[in-house]
C-alpha cells in the first residue's frame, strides 16, 4: 500500500507523521498485517523494518496472549474508535529475543484511500512499572496505614495496614472514592477541601489544629492523624496519605488531663491549707506579742512574723496561679516589700523603694529561700540603714543575667555597715539565716559596706 508506485500525498504525510513520532507507531490493515512502522518500533522490539512489514501484528504479542488477540482485533475493527487498548489491564509486548516488556497502547482508526487502517501508538512503560513497584513495596512496608489517590479522589493503592484500620479488603477499596473513609458529618465538605489541597499540594499534616476522624466499614468513627504527600508521576499528581489510628493516644491524653486536673486541685488545696496554717501561726504570734513587754523579745516576734508572712505569701500566689510549678517572683517581692514597709512604719517620702524585678519565675523550692532572703535583707535595711528619720533610697534588683544564672541585689544610701562588724562570725539570726539560704540556693554572696551598701547574690537557675 505504501510501495514505490503509491503517489498519494496523504500517504506520504502519514508516513512522515508516523516516523516523526517520539513513540513507537505501528499501522496495520484490516487483516491485521503490519503496513508501516517507525524507527522507535525497531528500537523497542529489536526487529528491522523489513522483518516486520507485512507480518501479522501478533508477532509483537506474547505467546500467552497470541491466540486471543485476533478475536480482540476483529472486535475492535467492527467498531473502530480512538481509545486506549486493554483499559484496566496490564499489557505486554514481545521483543524479537522473546522477552516481554510492559507497554501502553493507544488505538486510532485512520481512513486512507477508502480503506480503514489502525494506527497504534506503543509506549514502553518499564520504568514507570519499576517506579510503581518501588512505591508499592514502600507503601506496603510502611508501619502506618497508607492510601494513594489520584486527582479525582479515587483510591489507587492501599497497604495491609489500611485493611486492618478500616475493615475493607484492598479489592473493595481500589477504585472507590476516598470519601468512603470520611465520616458522614464531614463528607459534604471533603471534596472542596481535597480540591483545595490539589491546587497547592505540599507535604504537610492534614487538619492541623483540628481533631480528625475516620470511618470504619462497620460505621464507627475513630480519631486519626493524617500526613499528606504529593507524588508527581507519569499519571499526574497522586496524593499519598499516611493514616495513624490515635485512639489509644487520645485515651492516654485524656487520662493524663484527668490526672493533671486532680493534681492541680490537690496542689491548690495544699497551698491553700499551708497558707491558712501559716496565717494562723502569724495570728498566734501577734496575739503573743501583745503580751510581751520586752522590746528585744517583741522585735524578735515581729521578725518571725514577717518570715512566716513571706512564706504564706508565696503559697497564696501559688494558690491563685494556674501554674503550680513556678512562682512569679515579681508578685512575691512587691507583696513582701509592701508588707515590710507597713510593718516598720516607713514613710514613702522618707525612704524611696525602687524595684527592678524582671520576668523571673522559680520553683517553690527556690522561691521560699529567695523570699526569706528578701525579707531578711529588706528588714535589716529598713531597721538600721535610716536612723533618726534619715532619708534615702533602697534599690532591689532581681533579674536573669544569662541563661543559667539569676542576680539578686539590694543596695541602699543609708549609713552603711560598721567597719568593725565581722560577717563571718556574726551571731545575729538574720545574717546567719541569709548565708544558710544562699547556700541552699547554691549561690554566692558579696557585700559592700557603704557608698552604697550592697548585698549581691548570684545563684543558678537549676540546683544540681
Amino acid at each position: 500500500m505504501f510501495g514505490k508506485n503509491n503517489k498519494s500525498s496523504t500517504a506520504n504525510l502519514m508516513r512522515l507523521a508516523v516516523e516523526a513520532s517520539p513513540n513507537g507507531m505501528v499501522v496495520i490493515d484490516k487483516s491485521g498485517r503490519i503496513v508501516l512502522i517507525n524507527s522507535s518500533i525497531e528500537s523497542l522490539f529489536g526487529y528491522s523494518k523489513q522483518e516486520l512489514l507485512n507480518q501479522p501484528i501478533e508477532i509483537l504479542v506474547p505467546e500467552r496472549f497470541g491466540h486471543h488477540h485476533p478475536t480482540l482485533r476483529n472486535q475492535y475493527l467492527k467498531a473502530p474508535e480512538t481509545r486506549s487498548m486493554g483499559h484496566g489491564r496490564d499489557l505486554y509486548g514481545r521483543r524479537k529475543n522473546g522477552t516481554e516488556i510492559p507497554v501502553e497502547i493507544g488505538l486510532n482508526p485512520v481512513t486512507l484511500d477508502e480503506q480503514t487502517l489502525i494506527l497504534a501508538s506503543i509506549v514502553d512503560i518499564t520504568e514507570r512499572k519499576r517506579s510503581q513497584e518501588m512505591i508499592r513495596l514502600a507503601v506496603e512496608a510502611a508501619p502506618n496505614g497508607m492510601v494513594m489517590t489520584n486527582s479525582a479522589g479515587f483510591i489507587t493503592l492501599v497497604n495491609s495496614q489500611i485493611e486492618i484500620l478500616f475493615g475493607y479488603s484492598r479489592d473493595e477499596l481500589i477504585g472507590m472514592s476516598i470519601d468512603v473513609l470520611v465520616p458522614d458529618r464531614f463528607r459534604v465538605n471533603h471534596p472542596k477541601v481535597r480540591q483545595s489541597y490539589y491546587h497547592n499540594p505540599i507535604s504537610r499534616s492534614m487538619g492541623k489544629g483540628r481533631d480528625l476522624f475516620a470511618l470504619h466499614k462497620e460505621g464507627r468513627e475513630f480519631p486519626v492523624e493524617i500526613g499528606l504527600n504529593p507524588l508527581h508521576t507519569d499519571m499526574g499528581t497522586m496524593i499519598l496519605a499516611s493514616i495513624v489510628d490515635i485512639t489509644e493516644r487520645k485515651k492516654y491524653e485524656e487520662s493524663l488531663k484527668s490526672a493533671l486536673k486532680e493534681k492541680e486541685v490537690l496542689l491548690s488545696e495544699i497551698h491553700h491549707r499551708v497558707k491558712n496554717n501559716l496565717q494562723i501561726i502569724d495570728s498566734l504570734m501577734g496575739m503573743q506579742s501583745d503580751r510581751v513587754d520586752n522590746e528585744q523579745a517583741l522585735a524578735a516576734f515581729q521578725e518571725s512574723q514577717n518570715r512566716v508572712r513571706s512564706i504564706a505569701m508565696i503559697h497564696q500566689i501559688l494558690y491563685e496561679s494556674h501554674d503550680f510549678s513556678k512562682v512569679d517572683i515579681k508578685s512575691v517581692v512587691r507583696s513582701l516589700v509592701d508588707n515590710l514597709t507597713q510593718s516598720y512604719g516607713i514613710d514613702a517620702m522618707q525612704v524611696v523603694v525602687n524595684l527592678d524585678v524582671g520576668n523571673v519565675q522559680l520553683p517553690i523550692d527556690k522561691s521560699i529561700p529567695l523570699g526569706l532572703i528578701v525579707n531578711e535583707l529588706v528588714s535589716n535595711t529598713l531597721k538600721h540603714a535610716f536612723p533618726n528619720k534619715r532619708e534615702g533610697e533602697l534599690n532591689l534588683t532581681i533579674r536573669n543575667i544569662n541563661q543559667d544564672e539569676i542576680l539578686f541585689a539590694i543596695e541602699d544610701s543609708g549609713v552603711g555597715i560598721d567597719k568593725e562588724f565581722d560577717f563571718d562570725h556574726s551571731t545575729t539570726l538574720g545574717l546567719s539565716l541569709v548565708q544558710t539560704l544562699v547556700d541552699q540556693l547554691g549561690g554566692t554572696l558579696e557585700i559592700r559596706r557603704s557608698n552604697p551598701t550592697r548585698f549581691e547574690i548570684v545563684f543558678p537557675q537549676v540546683i544540681d
